[in-house]
């Protein structure tokens, strides 16, 4: 059994969705998404609620549950609150800016590098030392914040590079004369 499928999801205030088949489409203030589910589950809307039931008992069943469950509950947060990640810059000479929509970052390469925003995702430099990406995609908003920590990945020996705010980053200790 599925701890995560038996929940039902639950629309916040001034979240609506719609059912057709297997596809559930979720209106709210920031936006509107939809999900298509596989023919392995059964989806269900009841009001504001939302449940989902496997149809058989195979493997394939029981993982699709959960995972249709928890892509459900993410369309609901994400159309009313929406999803955050903050990335920190750490390095002398290293910081972001912000020009229309693109991310100049200057982090130690002969050039600057510049990353387009995609459509659904905003990103902002409140510090030239910090990065905020916000949208309604979690998927969208985390691989974005992916490609961004990529460019310069923190390094174990002196920190330097682009971290997730409050990431721990291992640290080495350095040749010993």
């Amino acid at each position: 059994m599925s701890r995560i499928g038996k929940k039902p999801v639950e629309m916040p205030k001034g979240v609506s969705a719609t059912l057709s088949g297997q596809t559930i489409e979720v209106k709210g203030p920031k936006g509107t998404r939809s999900f298509t589910a596989t023919d392995d589950v059964t989806v269900a809307l009841d009001g504001s609620t939302v449940t989902v039931t496997p149809r058989g008992t195979s493997k394939r069943a029981r993982q699709q549950w959960g995972m249709v469950r928890s892509m459900i509950e993410n369309l609901a947060i994400g159309v009313s609150t929406g999803f955050k990640k903050e990335l920190e810059i750490q390095g002398v000479g290293y910081r972001a800016a912000m020009q229309g929509n693109v991310l100049k970052l200057s982090l130690g390469y002969s050039h600057e590098v510049n990353f387009e925003a995609p459509a659904g995702v905003t990103i902002a430099t409140p510090k030239q030392t910090e990065i905020t990406i916000e949208g309604i995609d979690q998927q969208l908003v985390g691989q974005v914040a992916a490609n961004i920590r990529e460019w310069r990945r923190p390094e174990p020996y002196k920190g330097k590079g682009i971290r997730y705010k409050g990431e721990f980053i291992f640290r080495k200790e350095g040749k010993k004369k």
